[in-house]
């Protein structure tokens, strides 16, 4: 056998050396119950993985079950890995890698959006300008006095980090973000 094929004690040697690492959006319907969030993130970190976004709502409050949507990274096979590991966790339902599920429907990515609270502290022509971008980027005062104003703000994850890096100068103060909501376009449920 060639050295470079040979098992290095680790199941993920497996892994196409030519394969890409990408980032996926993951869906995961399980049952409202405690523990569940908690070994669905055993998984996760057990094997090393990491999660770039985590959201968790109760969806259908009449069948107890939550949407737990992740943001994760990795190859195509370490994806396909991780999605038939947490088919296997009890309390879950159905896994949708959205981000293949769009492919499959001929879209470029699935729809996600982001809600971020930012807090900006200032005085001045800081200020006024700051309310002329919050403006361009459709950021909602949600709370303010003379001394600053908190923001809402909702989009997609790039918009969101634009607008942020962009409030930096004119006093930045705080940042609360909710982490990826996706669903994929079309008639079709998860």
């Amino acid at each position: 056998m060639n050295a470079q094929l040979q098992p290095t004690g680790s199941a993920y040697f497996i892994a196409k050396e030519t394969e890409k690492p990408e980032t996926h959006t993951l869906s995961v319907l399980v049952d409202n119950e405690p523990g569940v969030l908690a070994r669905v993130i055993g998984l996760f970190s057990g094997r090393g993985y990491n999660i770039e976004s985590l959201t968790v709502s109760e969806t259908e409050h009449e069948k107890h079950l939550s949407r737990i949507t992740i943001v994760t990274r990795g190859t195509p096979h370490v994806m396909e890995q991780i999605k038939h590991q947490l088919e296997r966790i009890v309390p879950v339902h159905r896994v949708v890698d959205l981000t293949v599920r769009s492919h499959e429907l001929g879209q470029e990515r699935p729809l996600e959006r982001e809600l971020a609270l930012v807090k900006v502290a200032g005085t001045g022509e800081a200020r006024v300008e700051a309310l002329r971008l919050a403006d361009a980027f459709r950021a909602s005062v949600i709370d303010a006095n003379t001394e600053h104003f908190i923001f809402e703000i909702t989009g997609k994850g790039s918009k969101l980090d634009q607008f942020i890096a962009i409030m930096k100068p004119l006093g930045l103060v705080e940042i609360c973000r909710t982490g990826v909501a996706a669903m994929n376009r079309g008639p079709q449920g998860m």
